[in-house]
């Protein structure tokens, strides 16, 4: 990429970030534009649509969130290593207002840019949840799709009630009582 071009991208990328994290991922892309200094045409070269740039936005997170489950691997107890990877995962997607609905529609999309970044956070977290299951902490008929999409839904659930901060962790704790293993206190 040309110097110029790699400098509209990254500018294109900070102001997505912020719009996303402040309007939402509905954000006006005509606005993102602006504010990056060029023309709706460089946004579109660059991302040929809004998925495309939500990806190329949330990249970054996406792989710290890899990241984290490669380490949380080595962690004594599999259950919590898999809460503490679903904590991550929904504070990440609770931040930007409409991401975790659009997660969720992408899970049954596959041929979408969303869900095609989802596939890798779909694998490290079905590392993590079989891990959990083979120490009998987790049933066996959990799937990860499943989880990812109650995770999603917990986001959402946090987006609605911005004042109230303790609401992700009791979902997540109501969830955790639901797939627990047998025995499992």
């Amino acid at each position: 990429m040309r110097a110029d071009a790699r400098r509209n991208y990254e500018r294109l990328l900070n102001e997505a970030r912020t719009a996303f994290t402040e309007h939402g991922t509905d954000a006006s892309l005509e606005d993102i534009a602006r504010r990056a200094g060029v023309g709706i045409g460089t946004l579109y070269r660059h991302f040929p649509h809004r998925t495309a740039l939500m990806c190329a936005v949330f990249q970054g997170e996406v792989d710290g969130l890899l990241t984290r489950s490669r380490e949380l691997l080595a962690a004594e107890e599999p259950c919590r290593a898999l809460v503490d990877w679903l904590r991550a995962v929904i504070t990440h997607a609770a931040t930007y207002r409409g991401l975790s609905r659009a997660l969720m529609a992408a899970q049954s999309d596959e041929a979408s840019a969303l869900a095609r970044c989802n596939v890798p956070m779909r694998e490290a977290g079905s590392t993590l949840l079989v891990r959990a299951q083979r120490a009998g902490a987790v049933r066996a008929d959990v799937g990860i799709t499943d989880l990812m999409q109650l995770t999603n839904a917990i986001a959402l659930a946090v987006e609605e009630a911005p004042g109230d901060p303790e609401l992700a962790d009791r979902l997540l704790m109501l969830t955790l009582e639901g797939i627990k293993g047998a025995g499992v206190a």
